[in-house]
């Protein structure tokens, strides 16, 4: 690929589903970056700007790719980002460093810890009880990884480090191959059936509701960490200057795609005379940042404040209310595909 083109990994499932409610579709177009082909399955491009080549890719996969250099940034969620890290680690003895560089507020789910509802009293009484019964336990996940470094996390401070130190990471459900320590079983989904069913003691598993797990009769034990979608990239794009110009601009425009989700703009005219009031109301009630944008007239200034759409205290058909009470008229309100407040709003 050329130097001066970003390479974006797209991941397939639920973000590349135009019909769900975390659409990338919708943010991407809002952004200034229309793909093509990626709600199809792809192949995904960006038909507008050639700076950007898009690669699709499952988010499991893009911690990996990343760290090798392949893809420069991904979006991937928090929680599989990690997974990759952490296999890194414990199977390559190698320390990959990724930054995430923005959060996208979408794909929040939650990896916790399951068993039966029968260990579920006395909080770490459970695991203690398991360890001190049986020199080999086991527990199934999509991500051995993070499962792994959770239990010897425990272990330790439950005071079997040392004697539950081996580990094993497996297909479901093959032989084990150590006798003692912990075998995780890697799967590909229902999770919740391998631990009702008693293949194994426990397990790890993604959740947003956690409904399927209190289907299936069991119980959350702990929580590993919560995680959402968000841009991640490569730790040498920083060297690559080009490269790292383009990315802070990707990543300008899908901020203020996101930060414009819940604003819109409103607009009014007011007489001359009028004019003071409407600025006290404006200052008192916070409608602007250091002053509201200002069109002077012959007779008329026009106004333009951007505010929340959703707000509670201070609820949008309130606000068009209260202007007109004070003399304003003309007034419009329009969504916002974008809403940029700086370049200082990108850290990276």
């Amino acid at each position: 690929m050329s130097n001066t083109q970003l390479i974006v990994g797209l991941p397939a499932g639920s973000l590349a589903d135009p019909n769900r409610g975390g659409s990338l579709i919708e943010l991407l177009k809002r952004a200034g970056f229309p793909a093509r082909g990626y709600d199809k399955g792809g192949p995904s491009c960006f038909p507008l700007t050639a700076f950007l080549v898009g690669w699709d890719g499952r988010p499991q996969e893009f911690g990996s790719q990343l760290a090798v250099g392949e893809i420069d940034i991904a979006i991937g969620g928090d929680d599989w980002v990690r997974e990759r890290t952490l296999e890194f680690k414990y199977e390559y003895e190698r320390e990959i460093t990724l930054k995430k560089v923005l959060s996208l507020d979408r794909g929040k789910v939650r990896i916790v810890i399951i068993g039966t509802r029968g260990t579920a009293a006395g909080g770490d009484a459970w695991l203690k009880t398991l360890l001190s019964a049986k020199p080999l336990v086991t527990m199934v996940s999509e991500m051995p990884y993070l499962a792994l470094e959770w239990f010897r996390g425990r272990a330790e401070a439950l005071g079997f480090g040392a004697s539950h130190q081996q580990f094993s990471v497996q297909k479901f459900k093959t032989p084990p191959r150590i006798d003692r320590g912990i075998v995780i079983y890697e799967t590909w989904g229902k999770t919740e059936a391998k631990v009702k069913n008693g293949s194994v003691d426990f397990g790890l598993e993604i959740t947003q509701t956690g409904s399927a797990i209190e289907n299936y009769g069991l119980c959350v034990l702990d929580e590993v960490m919560t995680s959402e979608a968000g841009i991640w990239a490569c730790s040498s794009l920083r060297d690559q200057p080009e490269k790292y110009d383009i990315a802070r601009m990707f990543l300008l425009n899908l901020y203020g795609s996101i930060y414009a989700e819940d604003k819109v703009l409103v607009t009014f005219n007011t007489r001359k005379e009028d004019s003071q009031t409407i600025l006290d109301y404006l200052r008192d009630n916070r409608l602007f940042g250091e002053e509201p944008t200002i069109n002077e007239g012959v007779n008329y200034t026009e106004y333009s404040i951007e505010m929340k759409a959703d707000s509670v205290d201070l609820p949008l058909p309130r606000v068009r209310y209260e202007l007109a009470k004070l003399g304003a008229t003309s007034i419009e309100t329009i969504p916002l595909d974008s809403s940029i407040p700086g370049l200082s709003v990108i850290d990276f």
